[in-house]
């Protein structure tokens, strides 16, 4: 689930002053496969949160550039039990060498940097469209040089008027998320590390079209 919104006016040709938010979330929860009962994420865990203000630069109708200098980005995970292992980002729990829990993990991780969005969306060949969206994120007081990446791309063609084939991927780099490495496939987590996450999804769909008929009545 994505929420988006983007402001701006024009101060000189192809150029926008522009604010920007943008939020997302997931609907549902996420497991472990092939352990279904392990929940990785859920809804608002994660939850990102962007506030920019900056330049908006739209040299065609189908290319936008959003450059912001300044930029607040807010990770929530209200699931206390992934909060409490550090998950994406936030500050995990504190125990006593005992295992007894001495403080909760955060709910809320705050950052503040540079943010770049470039977006895409063109009939590039009879009946088929690219849509491409691409967020870079850098965060200015840790590691700046280590950019947060999530970029998506979708190819819809169009076969004939019935069906429609779509391809989408999606490719996203976080930093501070740590995934579980298995370096020898056993079974047992050897160490964390930010690892890049990549999705694939092929569609196909079919739509009819019903033609309404007049029934005359004398």
């Amino acid at each position: 689930m994505e929420l988006f919104s983007k402001y701006g006016r024009e101060f000189s040709k192809n150029l926008y002053i522009s604010s920007l938010l943008d939020f997302k979330t997931q609907m549902t929860p996420g497991y472990n496969y092939p352990n279904d009962s392990l929940i990785i994420s859920d809804f608002m865990s994660p939850a990102y949160l962007y506030l920019a203000a900056g330049i908006d630069y739209k040299p065609f109708d189908f290319l936008t550039a959003f450059i912001s200098p300044i930029t607040g980005k807010f990770t929530f995970v209200y699931n206390q039990s992934l909060a409490n292992n550090g998950a994406f980002g936030v500050e995990p729990a504190i125990y006593d060498e005992h295992g007894n829990l001495l403080k909760k993990g955060k709910n809320s991780r705050s950052e503040i940097g540079g943010y770049i969005r470039l977006a895409f969306d063109k009939e590039i060949l009879t009946n088929v469209t690219l849509k491409s969206k691409i967020d870079l994120f850098s965060n200015y007081l840790y590691k700046p040089q280590n950019i947060d990446i999530d970029w998506e791309l979708l190819i819809s063609m169009k076969i004939n008027k019935y069906i429609t084939v779509s391809i989408s991927t999606r490719l996203i780099y976080d930093d501070d998320v740590m995934i579980e490495i298995d370096s020898n496939n056993d079974g047992i987590v050897d160490k964390k590390g930010p690892r890049i996450q990549f999705k694939e999804i092929f569609g196909i769909g079919f739509s009819y079209k019903f033609d309404k008929k007049r029934v005359s009545v004398d």
